[in-house]
């Protein structure tokens, strides 16, 4: 048995060990894998992009309209943001606050998708 150790493609441990020719074994989820595959498997999982979803679990996407479900403080703002307040034309971003939107009287802002739902 070989002595070289591979990062695990799966959970990213670096104790994958060989138990074949070119196929690995991870001790800590049990993944195996084929050295040729690992590029693959790499690529495969950078392609997918995040799936954003609302406060009642349904998925977002570009352009969609929606409802804010309780009233949020803006800062700068004497007002908070109104419970149903609707937003249209959304933008899905990576990060915490993971939508931009205008919205009316308020102007540009960030919104999270926990605090929406979809209209």
């Amino acid at each position: 048995m070989s002595e070289e150790m591979k990062e695990c493609p799966n959970c990213k441990s670096p104790y994958g060990y060989a138990v074949g020719q070119g196929i690995y074994n991870c001790p800590e989820c049990s993944f195996e894998w084929n050295a040729g595959e690992k590029e693959s498997i790499e690529n495969e999982a950078e392609s997918k992009e995040p799936v954003i979803k609302d406060a009642n679990g349904n998925i977002l996407e570009d352009g969609d309209s929606v409802v804010v479900v309780k009233d949020l403080p803006v800062k700068g703002f004497p007002k908070p943001l109104k419970a149903g307040t609707k937003v249209k034309n959304i933008r899905l971003t990576d990060g915490d606050h993971n939508i931009d939107c205008k919205i009316k009287d308020f102007g540009a802002m960030a919104l999270k998708s926990e605090f929406v739902k979809k209209a």
